[in-house]
């Protein structure tokens, strides 16, 4: 890394948080700099890498590292699926390692200074800056370094302490699994305190589980299950991902003087689904505005507009401690396919936008995967 400067602002991770942060600070005209430990922002990825459509409608990515995914194909533990759509409504699989690094190479673009390989280290404040060892000093600091902060443990803000714990397999491409849905798998021997799932997506078949702090993801026992419902022809492992999701909710104290926390490392993360790649954008994004709004027109501090703007996820973290105790499988049997499941699903996965009507077509006419029998689909 080059000598010591005074930043604007200085973003601990090239998360899609800190490259989003980091991108609409430079097209601002703040002097910004990220530092990332990772030597490539494409490495050691911790996410399935799923976008809503929210995301996908606030961010423009380039088709090549998108496919979309019409709709969710819940799977029972007794065998019985259930299907879920929106009009309109599809969520984005990427290449998420092309996309970060996409995000990055938009971000240097911008005017952002990229240091990879370079771990935050030791680091202090005053009243008029924030003072990194090895890098400089900045107006303020950003903290988009995940799950397991290192910013938050160094200024002693709070920490991620409720986690799941995620594994996904990327397999070679296998036209077993239908191409419209991302497929749910229910169950709690399976899946204690959430679920199993399998997606095609970008060059490759996506099979993962996540489940509560206190059990251990069996991926044979999931590649298994997915094997049989699905009917992949053969599994070949090409890559794999793992990390920790917190599912605490926001935490409460996440920033302190010139210092602030965004993305996993605040707990934006939504405790139910654990997705937080759009609200990482979103919150990213709004960090930098308010910084340049802070800086250049003595605006409101950005955490304190970070702190009104993002959710609080009360509902949510009620239905948190209630999937942790992992009902047993004749509970999620006998409420499969009901009405008030099937309301509950589509608040969950699609926001309550609109309701389910017609069969989901395939993202391209031209893929192979067989279309179920009309039976199989109908509401």
């Amino acid at each position: 890394m080059s000598g010591p400067r005074h930043y604007d602002l200085i973003i601990v991770g090239a998360s899609f948080a800190g490259l989003a942060c980091a991108r609409t600070a430079a097209l601002r005209g703040l002097k910004v700099a990220v530092v990332e430990r990772k030597s490539d922002p494409g490495e050691q990825v911790r996410t399935t890498g799923i976008l809503v459509k929210e995301a996908a409608e606030d961010t423009d990515i380039p088709s090549e590292l998108t496919r979309r995914i019409r709709g969710v194909r819940l799977h029972a533990p007794n065998g019985s699926h259930s299907d879920h759509w929106a009009p309109g409504y599809y969520f984005l699989a990427t290449d998420t390692p092309g996309l970060l690094r996409w995000m990055a190479q938009e971000a240097w673009r911008a005017g952002a200074k990229l240091h990879f390989g370079g771990r935050f280290g030791e680091a202090s404040q005053d009243a008029r800056a924030v003072h990194v060892a090895g890098l400089g000093s900045a107006s303020l600091l950003v903290g988009a370094d995940g799950a397991n902060s290192a910013v938050a443990r160094t200024f002693g803000l709070d920490r991620n302490t409720r986690f799941l714990g995620g594994v996904e397999l990327e397999l070679a491409p296998d036209a077993g699994a239908d191409p419209r849905f991302l497929h749910c798998f229910l169950d709690s021997k399976l899946a204690p305190g959430y679920l199993a799932w399998a997606l095609g997506g970008v060059n490759v078949t996506q099979v993962g589980v996540a489940v509560r702090q206190s059990s251990k993801p069996d991926m044979d026992a999931v590649l298994e299950r997915v094997r049989a419902r699905l009917g992949l022809k053969h599994i070949e492992i090409v890559g794999r991902r793992n990390g920790l999701i917190p599912v605490g909710g926001v935490l409460r104290r996440r920033s302190t003087g010139r210092v602030m926390l965004i993305g996993d490392a605040a707990g934006h993360c939504s405790p139910t689904t654990g997705g937080g790649i759009a609200l990482a954008l979103r919150l990213g994004r709004r960090t930098a505005q308010a910084a340049s709004d802070w800086l250049d027109a003595g605006g409101e501090h950005p955490a304190a507009v970070i702190a009104r703007e993002a959710p609080r996820f009360g509902t949510k973290l009620v239905m948190r401690r209630m999937l942790d105790l992992a009902p047993p499988n004749w509970v999620w049997n006998s409420i499969f396919g009901t009405t008030a499941f099937r309301h509950l699903a589509h608040a969950v996965y699609f926001h309550r936008r609109g309701s389910e009507s017609g069969l989901p077509p395939l993202d391209d006419p031209r893929q192979s995967a067989p279309i179920q029998r009309e039976k199989d689909l109908a509401i």
